[in-house]
């Protein structure tokens, strides 16, 4: 028999059990095991003997479940709904997918007949229109948390939202009377380890309809068998961890339904009851349904508040500039507009530094303070905002004046006196409510004996050191006030030339001269460079002809083209600095492509946001795209052109580079050399990201995560 359950509570980390492969299944079900070459059926979970059929050792899966059926039409990742069976004294709700060679076919008793179809078609869309209808996202949460309270019966549905540091908080719930509410409850990280998230991606909807349950192992006759993937089945046996997390809450069945937005996991839809309770087949695709379009109304609502936002800050950007008038200097503006620009990003202060003079408005830290920040914002790209809300976390010297800047948003201009924006935002002093105490389970020994949390009462901690965080509207809008600045500052210098400048206007554009003559010199040299060694390595490809080595040495050649592109865009562009990622991006591609089979222009699809990044951080992304575009012409198309998706997203103070493909997928087998592996590695290493492989379905998703500029040190 195979029999894989672990032993209760025996595991050191969440993050190493073993989930997905739990070796049973829950009991109210049937799960059947067959080979997708001959259909016959290997395993079963479940009395299969009792409630199916006496005898299934080698019986082919048509006969078990009464209808044909085609192992070769089911996709991998795709679960497909078959015809009920009537089984010895009861009928079965029929579903199966495909795990790696074997098909699963997973069988649920039918639930007493309840709404008709077009009665649950009817419910949805009331749903969906409630959903149009809440204003505001606050309004949203209660929405859906009351809709799926009325569609599943759950005493306490909730809806929860995964927070940056992967921790959760409660932001809308609906409960049966006499239960106890966790509405903005915070749950430390480690209640939904990692790959309990990821499975949350996989299988949108997980139902336990009573915690108390026996698990029923995986029996078969063929030792050999190997351990099973059950990430899809909706059978799979729950860790034991999660049960007793479950009773020690009280409750005694639960569904969770996951909302997913651009492939990330954003939050749950957690249901609890306080007795046993099953879901029907036709409410968890309904679930399923509503999650999906409360994800979209959810982005629509965040997408709403941020064009509000971005009006509002564009009305009082002109009402500060219309202070910089045509004989105002900087120094004269900062006097005047301290309110204002304090006001227009909701800052407790504002402080401006032009060479040694200082400006400041409000509430900031004392003179020496406002310098040493100052010091650190040089750090950064210039013209580029940077903000933190908890600053004493990235400069620890800022903890003596954390009351007064606990936020900090500031921005260099670059002009002929160098001049720092400072924004800063005072110490908020912030009472989390926990469901328990998330540091009181915690073990000193790493190697402890893994328990889960057994008290859910009401805790509370005050956070220090942090701020109201800083918007993505606000910090555009500091950016976009600094360029502004420099125009209208431009604009005046222009204004008010005369003869006496004559002179040094000329020394000027003389040293200009130069300086552009050195560029042009240096990048002449660098494009040479890369030329000779380009033409070294054709040469070498001609005199290798027909050996293994031509293809390493044109996928060379397409590394030194990335490097050589981002030397030609920043001597073309208007920073030397900073460059646009997204426009980079797209014409080394365009280039590459053009070096690859024919036809790869009208099959790559382009899905870039503007992002700047520093030059220097450019070439390694550039390095990373070339060597996905090669890899995927080599691995997915075996040289030919296929499609190929590129996007760019950034979100917050990181960006994600996606590349997808619609080949074959990364499989099992190990292609290649491991030489281009082992560069991405080093490459996303460099710049400080991460490099995460995922199922495209068909084909490979690759996604990097990395951060626009680094953090101070």
């Amino acid at each position: 028999m195979l029999h894989q359950t672990s032993s209760a509570l025996d595991l050191t980390l969440c993050d190493r059990e073993p989930i997905h492969i739990p070796g049973a299944i829950q009991p109210h079900g049937l799960l059947l095991v067959a080979d997708a070459r001959t259909g016959l059926v290997e395993a079963v979970a479940g009395d299969v003997e009792d409630r199916l059929v006496p005898s299934w050792v080698d019986v082919p899966l048509a006969d078990l479940i009464g209808q044909p059926f085609d192992p070769a039409a089911l996709a991998a990742r795709d679960v497909v709904a078959l015809e009920p069976v009537i089984g010895q004294r009861e009928t079965f709700d029929v579903s199966a997918h495909r795990s790696g060679d074997r098909i699963l076919v997973e069988l649920e008793p039918t639930e007493a007949a309840g709404e008709r179809p077009l009665a649950m078609l009817a419910m949805m869309e009331t749903a969906s229109q409630r959903f149009e209808r809440a204003i505001g996202l606050g309004d949203l949460y209660r929405e859906a948390a009351e809709v799926f309270h009325e569609l599943t019966g759950y005493d306490r549905v909730m809806v929860y939202r995964f927070l940056e540091d992967e921790a959760g908080v409660v932001v809308g719930e609906a409960d049966a009377d006499g239960v106890g509410s966790f509405m903005n409850h915070h749950f430390p990280a480690g209640d939904i380890p990692r790959q309990a998230r990821e499975l949350y991606m996989r299988n949108r909807i997980r139902v336990i309809p009573d915690v108390g349950y026996e698990p029923a192992p995986l029996r078969t006759q063929d030792a050999s068998l190997h351990p099973l993937d059950l990430s899809d089945a909706a059978l799979r046996s729950v860790s034991p961890i999660h049960l007793q997390y479950l009773r020690n809450m009280e409750v005694a069945a639960s569904a969770s339904v996951s909302i997913v937005q651009d492939g990330v996991l954003w939050g749950l839809i957690a249901c609890h009851n306080r007795t046993p309770r099953r879901l029907s087949q036709a409410v968890r695709i309904a679930c399923r349904t509503l999650a999906s379009g409360l994800s979209r109304q959810i982005r629509a609502k965040d997408e709403a508040v941020l064009y509000r936002e971005r009006i509002r800050l564009r009305s009082s950007e002109d009402a500060a500039c219309a202070k910089l008038g045509r004989d105002t200097t900087l120094a004269e503006f900062f006097r005047e507009a301290g309110r204002d620009l304090c006001t227009m990003l909701s800052a407790d202060g504002f402080a401006a530094i032009q060479g040694g003079d200082l400006f400041t408005y409000g509430r900031c830290p004392d003179a020496s303070a406002i310098h040493e920040l100052g010091s650190h914002a040089r750090r950064t790209v210039s013209h580029t905002p940077a903000a933190t809300d908890r600053l004493s976390e990235q400069l620890l010297e800022a903890g003596r004046y954390r009351e007064a800047a606990s936020g900090l948003l500031s921005v260099v201009m670059s002009t002929e006196v160098p001049t720092i924006l400072l924004w800063f935002r005072a110490e908020k002093l912030e009472v989390v409510n926990w469901a328990g105490n998330p540091h009181k389970d915690v073990a000193a020994d790493p190697n402890a004996i893994l328990t889960p949390r057994s008290s859910f009462e009401d805790w509370s901690e005050t956070v220090r050191g942090r701020s109201r965080p800083w918007s993505l509207a606000e910090i555009e809008s500091a950016g976009r006030l600094v360029r502004l600045l420099r125009e209208e500052r431009g604009t005046q210098r222009l204004r008010t030339l005369n003869e006496e400048l004559a002179v040094t206007i000329r020394e000027n554009e003389a040293l200009i001269g130069q300086k552009d003559f050195l560029l042009k010199e240096v990048n002449h040299r660098v494009q040479n460079s890369l030329q000779l060694v380009m033409t070294f390595l054709r040469m070498q490809a001609l005199e290798a002809s027909g050996s293994e080595a031509v293809a390493h040495l044109a996928e060379a050649q397409r590394r030194i083209g990335a490097v050589s592109l981002v030397h030609r865009r920043l001597y073309n562009g208007a920073s030397v600095e900073v460059v646009d990622l997204a426009r980079y991006l797209e014409e080394l591609v365009e280039e590459l492509a053009s070096s690859l089979a024919d036809g790869w222009r009208e099959h790559i699809h382009f899905d870039l946001v503007p992002v700047l990044i520093s030059a220097d951080r450019a070439v390694p992304v550039g390095l990373i795209v070339t060597e996905l575009v090669i890899n995927a012409s080599k691995y997915a198309y075996e040289g030919k052109a296929g499609p190929l998706a590129i996007a760019l997203e950034q979100h917050h103070d990181r960006f994600r580079l996606i590349v997808a493909d619609r080949g074959p997928g990364k499989g099992t087998s190990v292609k290649g050399t491991g030489f281009g592996s082992r560069m991405l590695n080093a490459v996303v290493g460099q710049i400080g990201g991460t490099l995460e492989n995922h199922d495209n379905r068909p084909g490979l998703r690759t996604t990097v995560l990395a951060p626009v500029t680094m953090n101070w040190s």
